[in-house]
């Protein structure tokens, strides 16, 4: 192991410091669900790093670097509560499209940070959410080489 990222404190333990981790470049476009979540996530974090060890050093490196990760999204937070007007595709609408295939797919376009695929959310910098956003019901877009209709937008 490279001796550049491990400190000896006084006790003689040695940890490792954690980079901090990636903020995007694209604006923190959130929900009030998203907001709500950084805010729990936030105030989890600053509770758990006061209930530390100040010898559990590895702990503190890594709560610390999730709290100031937190942190920053929470103060870069910009909230869009606009209600869907179910026209056109836009940050925060649930839109069911319609693959090649003929099966149907339904997500909602969130934040970055609140997008989860498996739950049925993609974020709004994904490829397909921007290829949707600005469109209609029964427009097609086309996303690496795969043809995608909208079926509905709520």
């Amino acid at each position: 192991m490279s001796r550049a990222f491990v400190r000896e404190p006084e006790g003689g333990e040695a940890f490792e410091d954690l980079p901090d981790r990636p903020i995007s470049p694209h604006a923190n476009f959130v929900t009030p669900e998203g907001l709500a979540r950084i805010e729990v996530e936030t105030a989890r974090l600053e509770a758990e790093l006061a209930g530390l060890s100040p010898e559990d050093k590895a702990a503190h490196a890594r709560v610390s670097r999730d709290l100031r990760y937190w942190s920053l999204r929470k103060n870069s937070a910009q909230l869009v509560d606009e209600a869907p007007d179910g026209e056109t595709v836009r940050f925060g609408t649930t839109v069911t499209i319609l693959r090649e295939d003929d099966t149907r797919q339904t997500f909602r376009i969130v934040g970055e940070d609140e997008a989860d695929p498996n739950a049925g959310s993609i974020s709004y910098v994904a490829p397909l959410a921007r290829a949707l956003t600005g469109k209609g019901v029964g427009d097609t877009v086309t996303v690496n080489d795969h043809d995608f209709e909208i079926a509905e937008i709520r």
